[in-house]
């Protein structure tokens, strides 16, 4: 196992400073590459390091791992299928979405995944030419909302942080016209998930299965009258019934006539948007080790 840490993960990069310490305590017998937060310091860049990491661990007849949060997880998981390599996710994050769907909250869970030799195969999802997610892709308002409810969702619960957060982000968002597989929308927002995410309103929160190999769409219309219905949704808990909140469960997505100076959001990322964009499942594309099932 040559396992990449991220000392830049997440918001607080100092407390990272001993990511590769943490692994080599926790897996002794893995190697160990450091990716650091600036090219002057401590490590590497992560790009790189992953590719040398990669490179080893196919030399070894081995696997790839990570320790960093999912924007991280995702540089890895695209390298780990480059290679044809599994991949092993310990979270080092803020949030770690994915591994907490593979069941893995701590690092102590990941070390029991890799020494139980139990893997899983599960879905990527390609941007075009421009990468690849793990867990959601977005462009409008919903990166906001989704901050906005996780600040206060440890208060008041995610359901009313939900709401909340729905009230709070819709009353400033303004909506933006793109094509959607070829038909012109105005929408407030849009959000792809890898894979069926539970719960039906704005704010989706996680996954049972993550090989289902549909993409979960969700998009908030514009319009004269759609601010107020979704407001009043929110405000009514009544959001998956709304008629501005439209799903679907596709394989392809085709994204056209985005505006410049649009941004998207992918993983913890955000990055300008190119003015069409298609989004392809891949099925089964990585293997991930996971914790043993219970019989």
């Amino acid at each position: 196992l040559v396992v990449v840490t991220n000392a830049a993960a997440g918001q607080r990069v100092a407390v990272r400073a001993d990511a590769a310490d943490e692994v080599r305590a926790a897996l002794p017998r893995a190697e160990v590459v450091e990716a650091g937060p600036e090219p002057d310091g401590p490590g590497e860049p992560l790009d790189k390091a992953l590719e040398r990491a990669a490179n080893r661990a196919f030399e070894l007849g081995g696997a790839l791992g990570v320790f960093g949060g999912d924007g991280s997880v995702t540089a890895a998981a695209a390298t780990a299928r480059r290679y044809g390599l599994p991949l092993a996710v310990l979270p080092g994050g803020t949030l770690n979405h994915f591994a907490y769907d593979l069941g893995i909250e701590t690092v102590a869970d990941a070390c029991r995944a890799v020494e139980s030799g139990e893997a899983v195969a599960v879905d990527l999802v390609r941007m075009g030419d421009h990468g690849w997610f793990l867990n959601t892709f977005s462009i409008g308002a919903y990166p906001e909302l989704v901050r906005v409810r996780e600040r206060w969702a440890p208060r008041i619960g995610a359901w009313p942080a939900g709401i909340l957060a729905a009230v709070e982000v819709l009353r400033t968002a303004r909506p933006t016209r793109i094509e959607i597989n070829g038909r012109s929308r105005e929408l407030w927002m849009l959000f792809a998930g890898n894979c069926t995410y539970r719960g039906l309103g704005l704010t989706p929160l996680r996954r049972h299965d993550l090989a289902d190999g549909v993409l979960d769409v969700r998009t908030v219309s514009g319009g004269r009258l759609a601010r107020t219905r979704l407001l009043l949704a929110a405000l009514t808990g009544d959001l998956k019934h709304s008629p501005v909140l439209r799903s679907a469960r596709l394989r392809h997505l085709r994204i056209d006539g985005i505006e410049p100076g649009t941004h998207l959001a992918y993983d913890g990322e955000v990055a300008a948007a190119p003015r069409s964009l298609t989004l392809s499942k891949e099925n089964e594309a990585l293997v991930v080790y996971r914790l043993p099932t219970t019989p």
